[in-house]
């Protein structure tokens, strides 16, 4: 599974739902005292290598209250799908 791309998708697709840009969205968090220009957003969506923080400060400035993550189903080529094995 290629996370990076995931996790950009997951952020990405929440803000075409909202139907705002990463302009809007720079000023959103900056708000929130987030200093990011419209091009690192852009940057690291396109990279899909940010922070988990940096994930959760994009959902407050979204204004998403709860967000469902739906994992893609596991291929055999991407390990043992056991929570067991995990402990």
């Amino acid at each position: 599974m290629n996370w990076e791309k995931e996790a950009s998708r997951i952020i990405r697709a929440e803000v075409v739902r909202r139907g705002i840009t990463y302009r809007e969205l720079a000023q959103r968090l900056q708000e929130l005292k987030v200093m990011e220009t419209e091009r690192s957003i852009a940057s690291k969506l396109s990279r899909g290598s940010f922070s988990f923080v940096f994930g959760l400060q994009c959902c407050r400035a979204l204004g998403i209250k709860t967000l469902e993550v739906r994992m893609p189903a596991e291929s055999e080529s991407d390990g043992p799908s056991s929570d067991a094995e995990h402990e």
